[in-house]
């Protein structure tokens, strides 16, 4: 354990960063797997009511992982990934229903 006042405030800050940053990344990992179940969803019973789930889900997904990026838990190419990964989901539901 540091002695030094200085060292002490400084893993105080870590812990509460490392705390915040793994809230984030885990709520990040939630909202994404919620946002893919409900594209399977919508892919197995394409209805409006399935659709408008997507979109909940995803301004929801893409709302925290914009917030992430903005507070450093993400690199914000690392944010962009994610949220062309969920869009992609999407588009290939969506071309595949329309052929």
């Amino acid at each position: 354990m540091a002695n030094i006042k200085s060292a002490i405030k400084r893993a105080q800050i870590s812990e509460r960063n490392r705390l915040r940053n793994k809230a984030y990344k885990s709520a990040v990992k939630t909202l994404m797997k919620k946002y893919f179940q409900a594209v399977e969803n919508y892919a197995s019973n394409p209805s409006e009511e399935s659709k408008e789930t997507i979109s909940q889900t995803m301004s929801a997904a893409y709302s925290k992982i914009d917030k992430a990026v903005k507070k450093g838990v993400y690199h914000r190419n690392n944010g962009a990934r994610k949220k062309a990964r969920l869009a992609k989901a999407l588009k290939k539901v969506e071309t595949a229903q329309s052929n």
